[in-house]
């Protein structure tokens, strides 16, 4: 009878994590074309939910004008801006591949190295060497797929309506989460704490601090930075400068810096003869350049006292990851990762200040040991 109880249990126990699963990959299937929507609209509530409650104290404490002119300052400074810079994208790089992929791209003279203080000559010879000794030749093999490369990257930015949808979900989401941000909040709470108590609740508030930090000293930093230099790119008379604006900020994002997209601009300014503005832009990307030193370190303590290499890593490694959510998502299990191990750490006390004085307890228990494993055992039997 008992053996037929436990057969009965387990088999019991097997469907029931069976349906379990079953349940969750359904609602899994249910929610995904709203995932990426509903998460990035997490990410932005979290970020700017001081502002939104600042907002509201001067709006007579009044939730529903609050979460208006949230939505409103989300559309025109979110989502419009990018819709335009996305459409900007897609219609400016067409001219761009019919030009590469037509045999327009030339390998540059460069007659302006001679110009420069005792080595021009050699630097001017050493470049026409290169050309002529298969320059040329690489460039030929390499052109078509430059535009076999860009058409790529073109049509995975194509993909408007997709793209149109996800902003769309990501504002409505975000007009829910602000209206009900501090019972939503509180369910997650709860949910961590009935997973791991107190520790559980801390990584909460931790995810919440590390998406804070990454939005303001990362996002806004990268967006200072790419409105600056395409500012600068624009006043110069770079052509492209709205498609080389939005590379500049994607390269900020990801840590590069704006001087993968301003270096260039400087060497055709200078190649071309306008070297007035190549001066003007050369001065300029070095404070754009150098911005992100002062301007990330400020706005990361602003949002959660954090090392800022740990944040750095989050973004890149998140970033190659999962994509541009894991520029959240990276920092954010890093962040949660480092507080609860320091927490775990902090348990026990520290070991003691003077390293000298552990060596030599150690040394003392190993000679104890070895005397007492070659001690004779004189006891009779």
């Amino acid at each position: 009878m008992n053996n037929v109880t436990q057969e009965r249990d387990f088999v019991q126990i097997i469907f029931s994590l069976l349906f379990i699963t079953l349940m969750i990959v359904a609602s899994f299937w249910v929610v995904q074309p709203f995932i990426l929507g509903f998460a990035w609209a997490s990410m932005v509530v979290i970020a700017t939910w001081p502002l939104m409650i600042r907002i509201q104290g001067w709006l007579w404490g009044k939730r529903a004008l609050a979460v208006t002119v949230m939505t409103l300052l989300l559309l025109l400074l979110f989502i419009i801006p990018v819709a335009l810079l996305v459409s900007s994208l897609i219609d400016n790089s067409a001219p761009l591949i019919q030009w590469a992929t037509r045999g327009h791209f030339r390998l540059p003279e460069f007659s302006w190295l001679s110009s420069v203080p005792l080595i021009g000559d050699k630097l001017l010879s050493a470049w026409q060497t290169l050309v002529t000794g298969g320059g040329s030749a690489l460039l030929a093999k390499v052109q078509p797929y430059i535009g076999r490369t860009t058409g790529f990257f073109v049509a995975q930015a194509g993909h408007f309506g997709r793209f149109l949808l996800h902003l769309g979900l990501m504002l409505v989401f975000s007009m829910l989460l602000y209206w009900r941000g501090e019972q939503v909040a509180q369910g997650i709470r709860h949910f961590a704490f009935r997973l791991a108590g107190r520790r559980g609740d801390a990584a909460v508030l931790l995810a919440g601090q590390a998406i804070r930090a990454v939005a303001l000293g990362v996002v806004v930093t990268a967006l200072v930075q790419g409105v600056l230099g395409g500012l600068g790119l624009a006043i110069a008379g770079i052509p492209y400068a709205t498609l080389l604006t939005v590379l500049m900020f994607l390269c900020c994002l990801i840590q590069l810096g704006p001087l993968l997209v301003l270096v260039p601009a400087i060497i055709w300014l200078y190649w071309s003869g306008d070297t007035t503005w190549g001066t003007v832009l050369l001065v300029w990307s070095c404070v754009v350049g150098t911005l992100d030193n002062v301007l990330r370190p400020m706005l990361i303590r602003m949002g959660a006292d954090l090392p800022m290499i740990l944040i750095l890593s989050g973004v890149i490694g998140g970033l190659f990851a999962f994509g541009m959510i894991g520029l959240f998502i990276g920092p954010v299990v890093l962040a949660v990762s480092y507080r609860l191990l320091s927490v775990w750490m902090h348990e026990s006390p520290p070991p003691e200040e003077n390293p000298l004085e552990a060596a030599e307890a150690l040394s003392e228990l190993e000679i104890t040991v070895e005397v007492t494993e070659h001690t004779p055992d004189t006891r009779q039997p």
